[in-house]
């Protein structure tokens, strides 16, 4: 049976954005970890990633589902984002060369944008989103100084934070009451 959900604003665009960044972030980071895990982690995303999909099925776009991406303030949230992530992975990778601290700095990157995504999207969840990323990029610096290798680094900021939105994703659709008959 084919659930109808009443949607909430931008849902739709940014569960999609946060699977496919979810799969990103598990495919991506996984593959310094022993063997089976690597396979094992990827199917488990694609998995998660088709389920959620199939929940999404009952969310349909809102006729303003797009508005906030016209807002200015969303704009400069992602130039400061844009900024920040190459800034610093140019500072990482080619100043500093430590490459294995690169999904650490993007994690925190990602997880600070939330804050600002949710003042422009009035939705008090990317807080928590947000609070989670930047704690997971965070880590990833403090295992990196503690000399942890390169496949723990990627676990903790890289498959942890695809795991993050996956779940928020899953928080969306468990919140999202089904719509009422009129």
């Amino acid at each position: 049976m084919h659930v109808t959900r009443r949607r909430m604003p931008g849902q739709l665009v940014g569960s999609l954005v946060a699977v496919v960044f979810g799969v990103v972030f598990v495919v991506v980071n996984s593959g310094g970890l022993p063997s089976p895990w690597p396979l094992v982690s990827r199917i488990a995303a694609a998995v998660v990633a088709v389920g959620l999909l199939v929940g999404l099925r009952g969310v349909t776009a809102r006729p303003d589902e797009g508005k906030g991406f016209t807002d200015r303030r969303y704009w400069l949230v992602v130039l400061a984002e844009a900024v920040a992530l190459f800034g610093g992975l140019a500072l990482i990778n080619g100043v500093w060369r430590h490459s294995e601290l690169a999904v650490a700095w993007i994690a925190f990157v990602v997880g600070v944008h939330f804050f600002g995504l949710a003042v422009v999207f009035r939705l008090r969840r990317f807080h928590a989103l947000g609070a989670v990323l930047t704690v997971l990029g965070l880590a990833g610096f403090a295992l990196g100084a503690a000399g942890a290798s390169a496949a723990t680094i990627a676990l903790v900021s890289g498959v942890l934070s695809g795991a993050a939105l996956f779940a928020t994703v899953a928080v969306s659709l468990r919140l999202t009451p089904p719509a009422t008959a009129a």
